[in-house]
């Protein structure tokens, strides 16, 4: 190749030998091949992303805001509405009298949930030793408890739903023995989020502060739905033909209640989702409890994304607001078999809308995306890369149910204990035993749920993220993204060899400490044969779609 640069649509390309894309061409052949470069028309190629389709850094502005105004304004009615009836609706004198104390049930359920954290923090310790084997009992348990409802059915003489404990219990050894080959990629997308996690545990601190926010957001709807039903309440004077609140006002509360369950769940996630982005690119600013990724996420989630966030949280509190008056008026014997219809379609368009949000928030938490926008990438990713079969391999959502079950039937064996040793209970009546066990086993599945919850969410950024950059986590966790894509290649073999080789063929040519921009495009341009090549002054490769140019070498 001659010494002077060769100009790409007004962009200088350094030729000669040394790194990079021009060194790559030099390699063989005793230097003799020639570059050149011809304009051609753009073209559409179908599996194939655009540079401008690909995540990429917002610019910092508040996202959706007319819905964060909304939820601001449903936070304030439903405080006035509980101040200002529901002191009346809780106040009422009791004549009857009664022996029973529960003061020591406030007492045990302080010292489980204190417990509590430390059995969920040895819970989270055994799943990072054995992710895998955790995984493989989570499947097989579901297969026992399958089996379990069939053999119960059959011995108490139901056989209709012996009949159904079968079809179940056929579908579940099916579905276990499809997604077995599957266990090491879910393993390694666990272990990948939980490192991620750990090595910014701040992000579980802010997800149990908002679930004692949430704890006290029920507290107060619970006062103000009181106090309405209080005032809307009537009965004749003996107490019978009483009315019921409108429909319309029940939707009004329900959805004030989902919307704010939404929002504060949702912020959690959208949190964590920025925390694994910040460590995947810029590890070194995530690191340690209050690192520069756990704060600057916590502020993004509640500030500049915090609209989008209750757009997409709107959207499912209205469809299970609805659900919620639909399942009232079938208990009422209002509507129908039309209004079991109704309830039975909101609840899987609630469940579709869920996820959907879930991958959308991914990219809220990432990008800094609003909320449409957000959701239309993940989908566009996934679709031309044509994954979609990946997402549904969910396997790390049982494993999280099972471990946080486990923490919660420790707690109450705990709350037995109490229960056998102390007189907490003495004065409570009822069966205390049991009330021990149940009120442990709640308190612990619910505080374990919240940490672990962290690492669902870690997950679901970890897939998204490696479709989008898998450069940068190859650049900045080595150990961790060769277990990935050793992994891949094997549950994987075809979409993990299509879409992967060209930029492990890339990284060679061009070393290490490349952007990621360089190795994720240069692939898929390598693919079209359509490619700008740019050098900078290091004689780096980038590669940018935008711009179509046809490369040959003589």
């Amino acid at each position: 190749m001659g010494s002077d640069p060769v100009v790409v649509q007004g962009v200088p390309v350094q030729s000669g030998g040394g790194g990079g894309f021009a060194g790559a061409l030099n390699s063989g052949g005793g230097g003799n091949h020639t570059a050149t470069a011809t304009p051609v028309a753009p073209m559409e190629v179908s599996g194939i992303r655009n540079y401008e389709d690909m995540g990429s850094k917002q610019e910092v502005r508040c996202r959706d805001p007319v819905f964060a105004v909304l939820f601001y304004a449903t936070i304030a009615a439903i405080l006035i509405v509980a101040i200002a009836y529901g002191p009346d609706a809780l106040d009422y004198n009791d004549d009857d009298e009664s022996d029973n104390d529960y003061e020591g049930y406030v007492i045990s359920s302080v010292i489980v949930a204190f417990l509590s954290f430390f059995v969920s923090a040895g819970g989270v310790a055994v799943l990072m030793c054995i992710p895998e084997t955790l995984i493989k009992v989570s499947l097989l348990f579901t297969v026992v408890i399958a089996g379990l409802w069939m053999v119960l059915s059959f011995a108490t003489g139901n056989i209709g739903a012996g009949i159904l404990g079968i079809i179940f219990f056929a579908l579940t050894v099916c579905y276990v023995y499809c997604v077995w080959s599957r266990i090491p990629f879910a393993t390694i997308n666990l272990v990948t989020a939980m490192t991620a996690v750990r090595q910014n545990l701040g992000t579980i601190g802010w997800a149990y502060l908002i679930t004692f926010i949430a704890a006290g957001w029920s507290i107060c709807w619970v006062i103000a739905f009181v106090g309405v039903f209080d005032k809307t309440h009537e009965c004749d004077e003996n107490g019978n033909n009483c009315s019921n609140p409108s429909y319309g006002l029940l939707f009004v509360l329900f959805l004030a209640f989902f919307f704010g369950q939404q929002v504060l769940q949702n912020t959690v996630h959208v949190i964590t989702s920025g925390v694994v982005g910040h460590w995947w690119f810029e590890p070194a600013e995530a690191q340690g409890f209050c690192s520069a990724a756990v704060n600057g996420s916590f502020i993004r989630a509640t500030t500049t994304s915090f609209g989008s966030i209750c757009f997409g949280s709107f959207v499912v509190a209205v469809i299970r607001a609805l659900e919620t008056l639909a399942n009232a008026a079938r208990s009422n014997d209002d509507g129908g078999i039309g209004v079991c219809i109704a309830e039975c379609i909101l609840s899987c368009l609630a469940a579709i809308v869920e996820y959907f949000n879930k991958w959308a928030f991914v990219y809220v938490g990432i990008y800094g995306y609003g909320y449409c926008e957000a959701g239309k990438n993940v989908f566009t990713l996934f679709k031309n890369r044509g994954w979609e079969a990946i997402i549904a391999d969910d396997l790390v959502a049982n494993t999280l149910g099972l471990v946080g079950l486990f923490v919660g039937a420790i707690m109450g064996c705990i709350g037995l204990i109490l229960d056998a040793t102390t007189d907490l209970y003495d004065d409570a009546g009822g069966d205390s035993a049991a009330i021990a066990f149940i009120l442990g086993l709640i308190i612990g599945l619910f505080i374990a749920s919240i940490a672990l919850s962290t690492f669902g969410s870690g997950v679901n950024a970890v897939i998204v993220l490696f479709a989008e950059a898998p450069a940068d986590f190859q650049q900045n966790h080595p150990d961790l993204s060769n277990r990935m894509r050793q992994i891949w290649a094997e549950v994987y073999p075809g979409v993990f060899e299509r879409k992967m080789n060209g930029w492990m063929e890339w990284m060679e040519w061009m070393g290490e400490g490349k952007s990621r921009d360089v190795v994720r495009l240069s692939s898929q341009s390598s693919e079209m044969h359509t490619v700008v090549i740019v050098c900078d002054e290091d004689q780096f490769v980038s590669i940018v779609l935008k711009k179509e140019v046809e490369i040959s070498v003589e």
